[in-house]
């Protein structure tokens, strides 16, 4: 079960996607909500007219988002009222609603279907490539962002404590997470995610113990982007190898890393990830 504190996050997460699913398929409503016990909580609700679709709990298999749960594929009604190829356990929500044409696409993480977003329309309206796609993206988006959480908060729990002390194993593997953390924040468009990674970074980097990240030396000043190829180059990648983690053109690079290492005053990339842990700008 997961901690309340996650749970209020991960609606927080679902509401900026419905609102998302609206803005850009233009469909007059919007809701979803996340898996928890078999079923899908609709959490976040945009455009509605009435009240009847507060509060609705879809379960695995019964209704169009139940099929797209099960399924892990999107599903369709243009007509819900009098659809014949789905359940119609929550025709008092929907068509309290009015709405008429309903298109459910699940949310998945890791092949998962973790939740289910809703889009309809009160008339009948065909949805094609063009309709469907900006909700494929949004749900998509949805799954990353809670992929990223699980893993945040996975190796927060995983972590030895700076009091255990650490084995140069371990300081190899905290070090290859943040720069997997570091890699994953380079991805994400939600301030407030990055910002916690950002938070979790520096609590990766405190427990080899070496040098206090809460004091960096403040002559040194590397962008994020800078750090982040160093932190790559820490766990021994290659140019190609980092180019491909961060999504950039393996010359850019390597303009990163020149850079890095002119404002380090190191001449290799050895040095001037020794001279980076020193600042206290990597672990």
């Amino acid at each position: 079960m997961a901690a309340p504190s996650a749970l209020r996050d991960d609606a927080t997460l679902v509401s900026h996607a419905v609102v998302e699913l609206a803005r850009r398929t233009h469909f007059p409503v919007a809701f979803g909500g996340l898996e928890h016990d078999g079923a899908v909580h609709v959490s976040s609700i945009v455009g509605a007219r009435t009240r009847s679709i507060e509060g609705l709990v879809v379960h695995a298999s019964r209704g169009l988002g139940g099929r797209a749960l099960v399924e892990r594929r999107p599903r369709m009604t243009l007509d819900y009222r009098t659809s014949r190829s789905i359940t119609h356990d929550y025709d008092r929500a929907i068509l309290g609603e009015g709405i008429a044409t309903l298109f459910a696409v699940p949310v998945l993480v890791g092949g998962t279907a973790r939740g289910v977003l809703y889009c309809g329309s009160w008339a009948q309206a065909p949805v094609g490539e063009v309709e469907a796609r900006p909700a494929f993206d949004v749900a998509g988006e949805l799954g990353t962002e809670l992929r990223v959480r699980a893993e945040v908060e996975r190796r927060l729990q995983s972590a030895p404590t700076p009091e255990s002390g650490l084995s140069a194993g371990a300081r190899e593997e905290i070090r290859e997470s943040y720069a997997q953390l570091r890699s994953i924040a380079a991805t994400v468009g939600d301030d407030s995610l990055r910002r916690r990674l950002e938070d979790v970074e520096g609590r990766l980097a405190a427990l080899t113990g070496d040098i206090p990240v809460t004091t960096p030396d403040p002559d040194v000043h590397l962008s994020r982007r800078e750090i982040d190829v160093l932190a790559c180059a820490a766990v021994g990648s290659t140019n190609g190898e980092i180019a491909t983690t961060l999504q950039l053109r393996e010359t850019t690079v390597k303009s990163y890393l020149a850079s890095a290492m002119a404002k380090l005053d190191a001449s290799t990339r050895h040095a001037a990830v020794t001279r980076a842990r020193r600042a206290g700008l990597l672990p």
